[in-house]
């Protein structure tokens, strides 16, 4: 294919503008459209593709998103990287909003979505153990606090179905599990590049705290998450633009050999 890219950035809601001079490239795949025409340009001389996750104008919500599809896309395009900024929830007092999260680990809440390429005949079980790459991941959190971002080293990220934000009792029991952030996009699209040996990263915009802290904030509202995210869209676009000219070429990181030893041959 002529038009290529080297990494790939999915756009979360309210970052749905990226690149200024791009080439839109419309992909079929064996999984369906993706969510928009994927928009190639350069970054820092290096070729970069972006896709918003929710479609333009923000149609498609995160249940029904066609994650395989999208990710395939950029597989197609040659990505070997995927950065996935997405708008989050606080579980925690000092993860604040405003804040990012470089997150470490995941935990999936989700049903029924289609999260996997490996449907058989030939059996894949691919390692999730650290879902995030482990290469990235630091550069991530050097480049953000270089910029004065307040951007926290790891934290779990709680994948819910959605498109309902939490009831208090669950926001309780996601809270007493230690974790920090909840999200409804995470799942199954971090799990879906590992499937196909591609570094996935993952940038956390803290907009609120989820059902609020008990006499000191509110519960969330799409409005006030819309409200930050576009307070913060500017930091956002400035971290990639440091982050893609700074990926490492090469690779040596355990995204890029996954499927070694996954596969049940006989």
């Amino acid at each position: 294919m002529s038009d290529s890219a080297e990494v790939g950035v999915f756009g979360g809601s309210g970052f749905y503008q990226l690149l200024d001079e791009i080439t839109e490239i419309k992909l079929d795949t064996p999984y369906g459209e993706p969510s928009a025409p994927l928009s190639v340009g350069t970054i820092g001389g290096r070729k970069a593709a972006f896709l918003p996750r929710h479609g333009p104008g923000h149609t498609l919500p995160p249940h029904t998103i066609n994650y395989r599809a999208n990710v395939w896309a950029f597989k197609e395009l040659g990505v070997t990287r995927i950065i996935g900024p997405c708008a989050a929830g606080s579980l925690q007092k000092e993860v604040e909003p405003g804040h990012f999260v470089i997150s470490d680990q995941l935990v999936d809440r989700t049903w029924g979505r289609k999260d996997t390429f490996y449907e058989g005949p030939l059996t894949t079980h691919v390692s999730f153990a650290d879902p995030y790459c482990p290469e990235l991941r630091p550069l991530t959190l050097e480049i953000a606090r270089s910029q004065g971002v307040q951007a926290h080293d790891g934290g779990t990220v709680v994948a819910v179905q959605g498109p309902r934000f939490s009831t208090r009792a669950e926001s309780k029991w996601y809270q007493d599990a230690g974790w920090q952030v909840i999200n409804m996009t995470q799942y199954p699209e971090a799990y879906l590049a590992r499937e196909l040996e591609i570094c996935y990263v993952n940038v956390a915009l803290i907009t609120d705290y989820d059902v609020g802290i008990m006499g000191e904030t509110e519960a969330v509202n799409h409005e006030e998450v819309l409200r930050v995210v576009a307070e913060n869209n500017e930091r956002l676009r400035s971290l990639i633009f440091e982050l893609v000219p700074r990926i490492p070429e090469h690779r040596s990181c355990l995204c890029s050999r996954a499927l070694q030893g996954a596969r049940l041959e006989t």
